[in-house]
């Protein structure tokens, strides 16, 4: 998939240097040439001759390095690749990209560049939550920078949490998904999946059975298609795929912001089973039992995410729903989608005993202003698939 392009892999210093090397093996396989730039740091844990050994390219180490800018520079060394990949990127690279600073040579590379970055973030648990770390993320992605992880899992220092690196397999889908070529390439997709929770008092909240493992496919078969894909969830318990923008959200009105904050979008796949009420006055202590009287629960209207989206003056192109159905699925569904105003609904049946929700298959019957067409039964991963290829299509002006 990446045969005839140039990633210039700049190498942080962090233990997890050494899954760069695995990495660098992965994309000369893939057909890629890589340009490697090790930082001082990085050199303290994986050398140069290793590194250059895989790559079949000389290490750039050298801000200041005479032969390099005579031949080169380091401004044409950055404008070269077609992606720039950070990996580890550690806090202090990210803050130094955040900051503008170019203070050795692969903070300058950073700077002196208009190609796309891929970072992969690796550091301690507790650096990675902290204020700034989060603060320059959000202004890195805010320039474009797009992520990859981190992981939640082992510290090399003994502590455990998010941080960890992605594995090398997981960064080469992320570069794969940016650099393939494929029918969505350019395009930008919002996904949103999970369920959303309603809290009642500080313990207790209103939920659905949504796994959230059919929004997570639809991300996924996205991103492998070469779409940038803003990945809005509630607290699922699918993790999120790699290699997109995750948002995390908790009730339907934090997923509305979510939502609006990410247009403008070419499609917008409304998958989450976002509750369609919630408690008008949640209380800010646990409630207790009060000698056998029920409590009594005001309810009020969460918004209408995808009928609004549909009304957007930000409108993507294609705007498409999800119905989760008990009974008469199909006309339910053809209701709602006029109601809503939004492209197509993929219904599906949840009634007991179908094992559709939080199941590992669905089976979906596609509706759109041409009328009803029935999908057969298969794993999420599938139907994803499916319906990526119909956009792709749609977008494509084939359909």
């Amino acid at each position: 998939m990446l045969t005839g392009k140039r990633i210039l892999l700049i190498i942080g210093g962090g233990i997890a240097a050494y899954k760069t090397l695995d990495l660098i093996r992965r994309l000369r396989r893939s057909g890629a040439a890589v340009t490697p730039v090790l930082s001082r740091a990085g050199a303290e844990f994986v050398t140069p001759l290793s590194v250059s050994a895989l790559a079949g390219e000389k290490v750039h180490d050298d801000l200041w390095d005479l032969t390099d800018e005579a031949e080169m520079g380091h401004i044409q060394l950055s404008r070269v690749a077609d992606l720039i990949v950070v990996a580890p990127a550690t806090a202090d690279l990210m803050a130094k990209m955040a900051q503008g600073r170019a203070d050795d040579l692969a903070s300058t590379l950073l700077l002196a560049t208009d190609t796309p970055i891929l970072i992969a973030p690796a550091m301690n648990v507790r650096m990675w939550q902290h204020p700034a770390t989060q603060r320059n993320l959000g202004m890195l992605k805010g320039d474009g920078v797009r992520t990859v992880g981190p992981e939640v899992g082992d510290m090399a220092c003994g502590e455990q949490g998010p941080g960890r690196m992605s594995e090398p397999a997981d960064i080469m889908a992320a570069i794969e998904a940016q650099l393939g070529g494929g029918p969505l390439s350019g395009r930008h997709v919002l996904v949103t999946s999970g369920p959303t929770h309603e809290p009642i008092d500080p313990v207790r909240y209103i939920a659905n059975r949504s796994s959230g493992a059919q929004g997570a496919a639809i991300a996924r078969a996205a991103r492998d298609a070469g779409a940038r894909v803003s990945f809005v969830t509630g607290p699922a318990s699918v993790p999120p795929p790699e290699g997109v923008d995750v948002i995390r959200v908790e009730t339907a009105r934090e997923m509305r912001e979510a939502v609006l904050a990410a247009l403008p979008a070419d499609v917008a796949i409304f998958v989450a089973a976002v509750a369609d009420w919630r408690v008008a006055t949640p209380s800010d202590r646990k409630m207790k039992k009060s000698g056998g009287a029920l409590p009594v629960l005001d309810f009020a209207e969460n918004p209408d995410i995808l009928a609004e989206v549909s009304r957007h003056d930000q409108r993507p192109t294609l705007v498409i729903g999800f119905a989760a159905e008990t009974h008469d699925v199909a006309d339910h569904a053809r209701a709602k989608r006029e109601r809503k105003g939004c492209d197509w609904i993929l219904a599906n049946d949840v009634s007991d005993g179908t094992g559709i929700m939080g199941g590992a298959e669905n089976a979906v019957t596609f509706i759109s202003a041409e009328g009803a067409e029935e999908w057969p039964r298969a794993g999420k991963d599938a139907v994803a698939t499916r319906l990526i290829e119909r956009i792709a299509a749609k977008l494509a002006g084939e359909l």
